[in-house]
């Protein structure tokens, strides 16, 4: 572990108020001491107390005034990375924070590389692996409930589910060890009935984990949302309604939007990453030909597709495109322009998707079959005008059911919103489920030990408790410099 003094500049590198330059390590106090100089001139950081700051100038070295600053001491453990810590609280210009911060590298720092503040608190046992990488969540949190979410994280809400389990895991491997060693003492008469019931526990718990994961990445990285819709039919209108601005053009012209125009909006704590599409029709104009290729690349991928419907114009063969193309995807429905004259009704929106689902079905088509066997809950459909902006509640309201079962309560629920917790909480039931299967057939005691330690490792990993250092670099190495 390097316990070499680091520095970097900790607040964005722009122009702003107040920039921050940060120093950690067993020399930040003497490497600070060299460049502050108090207002009289006689106080040395070196004999202040922790946890105080203080006012004066960083001098370079012909100790010529740089700057006016505040500066903040903080001493081992009891702070960020449980090192000695000194925070220069600068002037915020660019060119300011820069200079300070070259003056501080050349009296005894070195720069730090990407992260390697949470990695030292991390290393000094300041926190847990999945506690810093929610340091990064937090970080980069795109609306208030994936804030919350990553408060709950770095405050343990993740550790404290997996120490848990790892410690009903460890004990059961050491009953094992022992009834192995020393049998005449220790009975494993009816224990794989009782060891069963405890891995039957697990399981539930483990599946309830990785259940979070879907809403977790949601909650973490919003919604990717689709608008398709034949031209015309109010797609760009309802974009520009959920933005609460002029985002896409609007014309009567059927086909102006012939590109891609993507806009993040934040629902009420739901961020959806909306995706405005080209009109899909049969079409021989070249440009737009490309563009409806891109919006049906755009929905095959898409967590959520918004199908906007004119209701005021017949469907036809080109609507029942876009109902073959939706497939299995979460969708609803927008029977849009409700403030005109409706030819088309729900019931003939349901008619044509179900009709499709027979003959999809009949014909083997795969969407169709897909459709018709994912497809549980009833098709949602929401009337709306985006001209008296009618129907805007209703599909936030959709929206939350669809992917939350209504609202999002963060009180007593564990998202796992990371990815690689998310596959190693995949390896930990696999290992349970083998225990599971060696107690069914019977086998030897000490199978069980194998796989319980094998879902102990990856918990483990999880926290950072059997972590390799080449890992660790990469989790690190994804975080911004100054932190």
């Amino acid at each position: 572990m390097k316990t070499d003094t680091i520095a970097a500049i900790a607040t964005a590198l722009s122009d702003s108020g107040i920039g921050i330059i940060r120093i950690s390590g067993t020399k930040a106090v003497e490497v600070a001491d060299k460049i502050y100089r108090s207002k009289t001139g006689k106080k040395h950081l070196s004999d202040m107390k922790s946890h105080t700051i203080h006012y004066g100038f960083i001098v370079d070295n012909d100790n010529s005034v740089i700057d006016e600053v505040m500066v903040s001491v903080m001493r081992a453990p009891k702070s960020y990375t449980a090192e000695d810590t000194v925070e220069i609280n600068c002037h915020g210009g660019i060119l300011m924070m820069r200079k300070i911060l070259e003056t501080v590298l050349k009296n005894g720092a070195r720069m730090a590389e990407p992260g390697e503040f949470t990695k030292r608190a991390f290393l000094n046992g300041r926190m847990d692996l999945s506690e810093a990488e929610a340091v990064m969540d937090l970080i980069h949190a795109k609306n208030e409930v994936s804030l919350k979410s990553s408060l709950k994280q770095l405050k343990g809400s993740v550790s404290e589910k997996i120490k848990d389990l790892r410690a009903k895991i460890i004990y059961e491997i050491a009953f094992i060890e022992s009834a192995l060693d020393d049998p005449e003492h220790i009975s494993l008469d009816d224990y794989p009935r009782r060891l069963s019931k405890i891995i039957e526990e697990m399981l539930l718990e483990i599946n309830k984990l990785l259940l979070s994961a879907d809403n977790g990445k949601i909650l973490k990285e919003g919604i990717n949302t689709v608008i398709v819709g034949k031209p015309n039919a109010g797609k760009s209108s309802f974009l520009n309604r959920l933005a609460g601005e002029e985002k896409a053009i609007v014309t009567d012209i059927a086909g102006t939007t012939r590109d891609i125009l993507e806009e993040q909006i934040n629902l009420n704590g739901i961020t959806l990453n909306l995706i405005d599409t080209a009109g899909i029709r049969s079409t021989e104009d070249k440009v737009e030909k490309i563009g409806v290729e891109k919006a049906k690349k755009f929905a095959n991928d898409a967590d959520l597709i918004i199908y906007v419907v004119d209701s005021s114009v017949p469907l036809d063969e080109n609507d029942r495109e876009i109902m073959k193309l939706i497939g299995k995807k979460k969708s609803m429905v927008l029977l849009n322009k409700s403030d005109l004259e409706a030819v088309v009704s729900e019931e003939e929106i349901y008619g044509y998707f179900f009709e499709n689902l027979q003959k999809g079905a009949e014909s083997g088509e795969e969407s169709f079959c897909e459709y018709a066997i994912y497809k549980q809950e009833p098709l949602t459909i929401i009337k709306t005008s985006t001209k008296e902006e009618n129907g805007l509640e209703e599909f936030e309201k959709a929206v939350k059911e669809m992917f939350f079962k209504g609202e999002i309560s963060l009180d007593n629920e564990v998202f796992i919103t990371n990815i690689r917790h998310k596959e190693l909480l995949e390896n930990t039931k696999e290992s349970l489920l083998e225990v599971k299967k060696s107690l069914e057939n019977n086998m030897p005691e000490d199978f069980y030990s194998i796989d319980l330690m094998n879902a102990y490792t990856s918990l483990g990993n999880i926290i950072g408790e059997e972590v390799s250092d080449d890992l660790m670099d990469e989790i690190f190495s994804k975080f911004c410099m100054g932190k």
